[in-house]
């Protein structure tokens, strides 16, 4: 997959096998995972099969998560973007806007600047008609930025027997709110 995407402060590349040691050091961590389950990393190999999984998705379907890169320093943020996802809801396929970043760069509004970028391209370069989400209820900071890229809250749903937010957004509201795409 080649793309790049780029913001004021960040890269957003596809993801490599060389990205292993930074997707472990972030997923390893266990507040990073207290609403994905509680269930961290515990091996490099688990965090080599994720990004094998993320390579996979850009082959079957020429879209995946990408990594953030600051501009300033090159450090690995995390990964952010969209994916064609068929597992969280069973009952139909979607495009899924995400993002998951280190402990260390919380509250920065990286998650934001990337989740706006990954619209941007999902929109106007893919031509998507609409791009989903989920956040699970008690995620303050995810739903927030979720409501603050403009997707909207459509109900919820339980996946794990957790409650998630579901939200959706059209492409022709979204062009709405950013009529200079």
């Amino acid at each position: 997959m080649n793309i790049k995407l780029e913001t004021k402060r960040l890269f957003l590349r596809p993801i490599t096998k060389n990205d292993a040691q930074d997707f472990f050091e972030m997923d390893s961590n266990p507040k990073v995972h207290i609403f994905l389950g509680n269930n961290p990393v515990t091996s490099i190999e688990q965090s080599k099969s994720k990004i094998k999984g993320v390579l996979q998705q850009y082959k079957d379907y020429g879209v995946g998560r990408l990594a953030m890169i600051k501009k300033d320093t090159g450090e690995f943020v995390g990964w952010s973007g969209l994916k064609f996802e068929r597992e969280l809801r069973k009952e139909f396929d979607y495009y899924d806007l995400g993002y998951r970043l280190k402990e260390t760069f919380w509250g920065n509004g990286y998650a934001t600047e990337a989740a706006i970028a990954s619209l941007n391209y999902g929109f106007r370069d893919l031509n998507l008609e609409e791009i989903c989400a989920a956040a699970h209820v008690n995620h303050i900071a995810s739903n927030t930025i979720l409501k603050k890229v403009g997707m909207e809250p459509s109900g919820t749903f339980e996946y794990d027997d957790d409650l998630c937010n579901w939200y959706t957004l059209k492409k022709n509201l979204y062009k709405q709110q950013n009529p200079f795409l």
